[in-house]
């Protein structure tokens, strides 16, 4: 699935250079790019106690810099890492805020770093949130002050915000800022409704370091992983410096390192478009990636494309090995032409050759993995439904909770009917009702960004089960083919989810297991931003490995899905389903069983849509652009890639 980019030429390595102004390394995947710089952070640690010196980290919170934390932990637990001599200054903290606070990053530090490392409490730095209004122009310069006596940073950590920002430097800030008070963006903390719950919870304020404080630092490294971030990089590395952007002020730092995941450099030019950038390494899938471009660009069906269109739009070697354009338009346009099927589990008794799935077995055995309980509607309805229609062994397979993902006003609107019902009609016993007048009392009484309690987490988690049998129900399945994994990874009670663990890999091994089935279907939807799919996606993949060896797994094929974040861009589709008016109208219905996630869902994240919108949007989306490069016409197309294990 993977394509090959290299460069092989001198002046692709130039090219390169001018267009990303930041030094950029891609890794695989965001683990091994993480583990890279704990361990260059480890290194750099060792050194300065050689030398019986103080070493002065800048450190980051947030999703990005977790793995890196975790890395350091395991050196020091298992390699003898010592932190005896290190000094940490935190970026920053929102404002006001507790120290105890289940979203402080004091907080946060501790959990992930902090309270596993053997670091001085007194050599802990991090920008105290409870200061008044009055102290903090103070506070801030005394903090700039005890960076500079401690020497400097040696190191600083970063992430990157959807605004561009780099700490709370939100667009507008000015290259000679220091540590100060900050007004966050409203994109930030739109951002930050993940860990609030409530956006009215989220902070307007936080503390800071400035611009200049971070550019001070001596090495800079830049985590950025995640589709969702995958625009922002490119504005960071390849445009102009500018306060709208403020990350692109790194460009001026003389040793600045950028690691970013595979789903995150995806609009750098060299990943999007590498013909724009020099010499490219030609293959079928990088051939359909540019031939798919340029019919975009020019608007024109790939079948109309000419000569002159590949000459001018940096093309031109493409013609000089295919020869004429008319045969590169063909082949392209062939390939997708192949991916088009209303048969997703294989049509039988057909020469399968040039079908995007087997004709044989006519009925396959199927998975449908679904990370919380409505991506399966959400981004594979229409294919669900068809799968059952067609006669198929479906089986679907919720694999957390979604409890967080639940309005207090839906789960008191449960408990008061199971309550008054129950009691009315003397269907329920004096314990229960005494359970449930208590999870009534916590939702009256619960702070703003309090956590539930197990009580009123298992009540959410009840209506969302109900809700996905529900949506499962409507698209032909029995009860005794729906199954809720509950994966323990999830069961925090917050957004700050517990790593991938043995026990929730076993489980998914168990379900494989039992099923033995010819097609998995899993979510590749990685701009999730809260994390979860990519989890519930590595627990899939662990568990194929450590079945590879069975037998059946010779025959099980695993489909990729996306839809709820994002969509396949149409040179990576190997399977497109079409899906009529009607059947998109019925994906709709088997949406809305999961009534509390309608109208205004817990989690929007950066798009405002209904989820149900998001789909059609993107369904049609995709069948709008089949049809602009000149193939048959549908109402909305679902998509899918298969991904092969070596």
């Amino acid at each position: 699935m993977s394509f090959n980019m290299k460069p092989n030429s001198n002046s692709l390595k130039y090219q390169l250079k001018s267009l990303e102004k930041l030094p950029i390394k891609i890794w695989d995947d965001s683990a091994e790019a993480s583990a890279h710089v704990a361990r260059s952070i480890a290194l750099a640690i060792r050194q300065k106690q050689q030398e019986g010196e103080q070493i002065v980290l800048g450190l980051a919170t947030g999703s990005s810099p977790i793995g890196v934390y975790k890395e350091l932990v395991r050196l020091h637990q298992q390699e003898n890492l010592s932190f005896s001599n290190v000094i940490t200054f935190n970026l920053d903290e929102y404002y006001p805020m507790e120290p105890s606070a289940q979203q402080s990053y004091v907080r946060f530090m501790h959990e992930y770093l902090f309270d596993h490392i053997d670091i001085k409490p007194e050599n802990i730095h991090i920008p105290d949130g409870t200061i008044s209004m009055e102290e903090a122009e103070a506070y801030c310069m005394e903090y700039e002050k005890k960076i500079e006596r401690a020497g400097g940073l040696d190191i600083q950590l970063l992430g990157i915000g959807r605004t561009g920002h780099i700490g709370f430097n939100e667009p507008g800030s000015w290259q000679d800022s220091k540590t100060r008070l900050v007004r966050l963006d409203n994109i930030t903390r739109a951002d930050a409704i993940k860990d609030f719950l409530h956006v009215e919870a989220v902070p307007y304020r936080a503390i800071t370091m400035g611009i200049e404080t971070i550019m001070k630092a001596r090495t800079i490294y830049m985590l950025v992983w995640g589709q969702h971030k995958a625009q922002i990089l490119q504005r960071a590395a390849e445009e102009e410096i500018t306060s709208i952007v403020p990350s692109t002020f790194l460009q001026l730092h003389p040793n600045v390192k950028v690691h970013v995941d595979a789903a995150a450099s995806a609009e750098l030019s060299r990943v999007k478009t590498p013909w724009l950038v020099g010499m490219c390494n030609w293959n079928d899938e990088l051939i359909a990636q540019a031939v798919i471009w340029l019919s975009q660009k020019l608007e024109k069906p790939i079948l109309k494309l000419t000569d002159t269109d590949y000459n001018e739009n940096h093309l031109s070697d493409l013609i000089i090995e295919y020869a004429t354009s008319y045969e590169l338009n063909i082949q392209v346009h062939n390939r997708l032409q192949r991916t088009i099927t209303g048969w997703p589990g294989g049509k039988p008794n057909v020469d399968d050759t040039a079908r995007p799935e087997r004709a044989f077995p006519a009925k396959k055995r199927v998975i449908i993995f679904s990370p919380h309980p409505d991506d399966d509607v959400i981004s594979m309805g229409g294919t669900f439904t068809r799968l059952v229609e067609q006669g198929h062994d479906v089986h679907v397979a919720y694999q957390t909770s979604g409890n967080i993902a639940v309005h207090d006003h839906d789960a008191m609107r449960y408990i008061e009917f199971m309550r008054d019902f129950g009691h009315k009609n003397e269907m329920i016993n004096s314990d229960k009702l005494i359970e449930l007048e208590k999870a009534q009392k916590f939702l009256l009484k619960k702070k703003m960004s309090e956590k539930d309690s197990p009580l009123v987490r298992n009540i959410k988690g009840t209506i969302r089960r109900e809700e996905a049998k529900a949506g499962a129900r409507f698209c032909g399945l029995e009860d005794d083919h729906i199954h809720f994994l509950d994966l323990p990874f999830y069961e925090t009670g917050t957004t700050r989810k517990k790593p991938l663990g043995p026990k929730d890999v076993s489980i998914v091994k168990e379900l494989l297991s039992e099923i033995e089935p010819h097609q998995v279907y899993a979510a590749g939807d990685l701009a999730d931003p809260h994390g979860t799919h990519m989890v519930c996606l590595n627990a899939i993949f662990e568990a194929f490995k450590d079945l590879k060896k069975e037998k059946w797994m010779n025959d099980c094929w695993l489909w990729l899905y996306r839809g709820a974040w994002h969509e396949w861009a149409t040179h990576e589709i190997e399977m497109a389903i079409p899906l009529s008016p009607m059947e998109l109208y019925r994906k709709r219905k088997a949406i809305f069983m999961h009534q509390s996630q309608k109208d205004s869902p817990p989690f929007p994240g950066d798009d405002e849509r209904e989820f149900w919108q998001r789909a059609e949007d993107r369904n049609r989306a995709t069948a709008t652009d089949y049809r602009n490069l000149g193939l048959s016409e549908y109402e909305a197309i679902e998509a899918f890639r298969r991904w092969k294990f070596d």
